[in-house]
């Protein structure tokens, strides 16, 4: 297959796609768009917040965290699942470890984690973040596993499995490359992943509403994520957020899982508030890291001439109107996300659902655009 074809393919190497306006503009369409998402049963629940300039010119809750207890969904408080949202928070670590001389990006992977069986081919670090290592995407029912695996462990699952393209040739979008990175990162810091991430990330920008999926026996039976630090602390009920996946029927609760092997890759929880912040750190220029560092992280890669729109660990693009972004879409069991930070025009959008993917990426590119009707009038 042409690289460009299989970029095309994917989703997050295609623009986005912005409908036509209507008759509503700016904040009230934004409004008026997600309460229908609501009102016609394509979401449960929609946390949003959206940034321009550092300060919240939208935030709020639409539906419900928890259906039948009747919870509100609340933007500073309700917990998601941020699926793929994961890998900035992730990269944003990584580059931590790049400038502190702990992990070369252009090592081979084998530096870090040299138990691991050796490809064909060697790979680097670069390569795996950037998603041009050779790894396969998930098989079978790997997208929604509910084994306790720890992220050493779940290398296990590709131990035997040779490399689907020569590393550096093509893109192939996975959840595994990051995956391997985090288990890279514990091996040149010997540090626990999470640790590592709530020390360089997490504690330092104020992220105190994002989590790692707790462990202990009790969640397997658990359709509601119970968090490290924790939600079980509070009595607070708008921390209560289930996870569900559309039916004919309506909603119902999600398949139990166990993300916590892939925090790097989409195991992280947070709330719309939290990823917004993330967000906004990036234009104060909060994040402690070298230019020259950062910008390899946000600059998108190419592979024979074309662009993958994917920088490392960031899908870096523009929409349908040439405004440029970097930020991720999300898809795990249980959660959809959208995180979008447009430098140029100072936003910032975080956009957190509590059911799997209720297929309104469209709907919400037309939510996204609306905020710019806004901005320029």
């Amino acid at each position: 297959m042409n690289p460009i074809i299989k970029y095309l393919k994917n989703v997050f190497a295609a623009k986005r796609v912005l409908a036509n306006d209507t008759d509503l503009k700016g904040l009230v369409k934004a409004d008026f768009l997600l309460q229908d998402l609501v009102n016609t049963e394509k979401v449960p629940g929609i946390a949003i917040t959206v940034l321009k300039g550092g300060k919240t010119i939208f935030q709020k809750g639409f539906g419900f965290a928890d259906l039948e207890q009747k919870i509100k969904v609340d933007p500073k408080q309700s917990i998601f699942r941020v699926a793929s949202v994961s890998k900035p928070i992730a990269a944003t670590a990584l580059a931590h470890m790049v400038q502190d001389g702990l992990i070369d990006l252009d090592e081979s992977f084998y530096s870090y984690v040299p138990d691991f069986p050796k490809k064909e081919w060697d790979f680097t670090i670069r390569q795996l973040a950037s998603h041009t290592a050779g790894i396969r995407v998930y098989r079978g029912k790997e997208f929604a596993l509910n084994e306790p695996f720890s992220i050493t462990d779940s290398l296990a699952l590709l131990a035997s499995d040779p490399l689907v393209y020569k590393p550096g040739t093509e893109y192939l979008y996975n959840s595994f490359d990051w995956v391997m990175i985090s288990a890279a990162m514990q091996g040149a810091s010997g540090i626990p992943f999470e640790e590592y991430v709530q020390e360089k990330v997490l504690n330092p920008l104020g992220l105190l509403n994002t989590y790692t999926p707790a462990r202990h026996p009790e969640r397997s039976q658990s359709q509601t994520d119970i968090t490290v630090n924790a939600i079980t602390a509070s009595n607070d009920r708008h921390y209560v957020t289930t996870f569900y996946t559309k039916a004919f029927s309506g909603f119902r609760k999600a398949i139990p899982v166990d993300n916590f092997y892939k925090l790097a890759g989409g195991g992280y929880l947070s709330t719309s508030e939290d990823i917004a912040k993330f967000g906004q750190a990036f234009l104060d220029k909060k994040i402690e890291i070298d230019d020259g560092i950062l910008n390899q992280f946000l600059t998108a890669q190419y592979i024979n001439y074309n662009s993958t729109y994917y920088g490392l660990g960031w899908q870096v693009s523009e929409d349908a109107k040439g405004r440029k972004f970097y930020g991720h879409v999300g898809s795990g069991v249980g959660g959809y996300s959208n995180f979008f930070v447009y430098p140029e025009e100072q936003l910032v959008f975080s956009i957190l659902i509590n059911s799997t993917d209720p297929k309104i990426q469209g709907e919400l590119d037309v939510v996204i655009n609306s905020f710019f009707d806004e901005v320029d009038s």
